[in-house]
């Protein structure tokens, strides 16, 4: 999912590379085997930290925001120093992996600097993985930076391969721009995953070509549910199609053979016989993947999501901000918050009231 420029960018402080100071990357390196790790009051292990740097992007998907969005002000964003902080301290408590997202995280100023710092972590005691979600439209010169940065794997959202439809969809895209972007990105050797949203009516006639159009180019699949998240102009009772049906009409054209392959994230995966490739569903409606949750999600403005579908949140910019809290104060403010991460979500189209489930949008939780 993606969401959030609206023109202008948001500034970071940064004009040079994220440095940390020698003192807290040794305090890192030696707390790494040491902390015990983040479990939830469920025993689930939190071990994947979805980082969204920016509420901000430069389409405006049907499904995901409204055309006339309000952007969160300067101040109370981060700056990418402080995300790199943040990050680190959930390294140290046993998050293995982060995936950058957005609104779209590639518009926001100089957040090459934070990949970097962010892939300096990666390695023994630190992160296994570091990602991207994005929209694809600035991967066509950002893809090698994130390539030697560290990224390895990259989720870009494309909904359609038909560019009346993806103008239709993301309000005023250009197909051309993020198929630039994404060959970008094979080209530089990253491995890429297409995402998805199957909306009723709109591309679930496309769903055979997109799978046959992955397997031709080496990309794995991914569908996704539509998510009844934020105040849109169009009516999510008519986007809504349950993959469970998307799933059942696949398999008369296509062998889709079980696997136990995983990326960490909430994706059921299958092997798709016909191409070699894999095709995921993410089905938050029709069969929610609560139970093996190992997410927490972190917002631009430092605000904690436990969960995805659930409104409480921990304010982690505020002992960030003060002076008088130190590391360990920062893990502690973690652990609290983890410690009231819910079961699961509760995630229903309203049909009768016409509302989304959660009043914010997703570009504002971070995709």
């Amino acid at each position: 999912m993606r969401a959030g420029m609206g023109g202008s960018q948001i500034p970071s402080a940064m004009s040079a590379d994220i440095r940390l100071p020698p003192a807290a990357a040794a305090s890192a390196a030696d707390a790494s085997g040491a902390a015990a790790p983040l479990v939830d009051p469920f025993g689930r292990r939190i071990t994947y930290l979805r980082v969204s740097v920016t509420d901000r992007c430069d389409l405006r998907c049907v499904y995901c925001m409204a055309e006339d969005m309000t952007f969160l002000p300067k101040a109370e964003v981060l700056t990418l120093e402080e995300l790199d902080r943040l990050c680190g301290a959930f390294i140290r408590l046993g998050v293995e992996k982060i995936r950058l997202t957005g609104g779209e995280p590639l518009v926001r100023k100089n957040v090459i600097s934070l990949v970097r710092a962010l892939g300096a972590r990666l390695g023994a005691g630190g992160l296994r993985e570091l990602t991207v979600t994005t929209n694809g439209t600035q991967l066509a010169r950002l893809a090698d930076g994130l390539r030697a940065a560290g990224v390895r794997r990259i989720n870009v959202s494309l909904d359609t391969l038909d560019p009346a439809k993806f103008t239709a969809i993301t309000r005023w895209g250009r197909i051309e721009q993020t198929l630039d972007g994404i060959f970008a990105a094979r080209a530089a050797g990253l491995a890429v995953k297409i995402n998805a949203v199957a909306l009723k009516g709109v591309n679930e006639d496309e769903f055979d070509r997109m799978i046959a159009w992955c397997g031709e180019h080496g990309f794995d699949l991914c569908l996704i549910e539509t998510m009844p998240l934020g105040e849109i102009s169009g009516d999510r009772t008519e986007q809504y199609l349950p993959l469970s049906l998307v799933r059942a009409r696949l398999r008369q054209r296509w062998t889709l053979e079980e696997t136990d392959y995983r990326t960490g994230g909430p994706a059921r995966y299958y092997v798709v016989r016909e191409t070699g490739r894999r095709i995921g569903f993410i089905t938050p409606l029709t069969h929610n993947f609560c139970e093996s949750c190992n997410r927490v999600r972190l917002t631009c403005t430092g605000t904690l999501y436990m969960c995805l579908g659930q409104e409480d949140a921990a304010d982690l910019r505020r002992p960030l901000r003060d002076p008088g809290t130190d590391e360990a104060g920062l893990e502690a403010a973690i652990r609290e918050a983890i410690a009231r991460k819910p079961r699961g979500h509760d995630f229903v189209i309203d049909r009768r009231h016409r509302r989304p489930a959660l009043a914010r949008h997703m570009s504002v939780t971070g995709g």
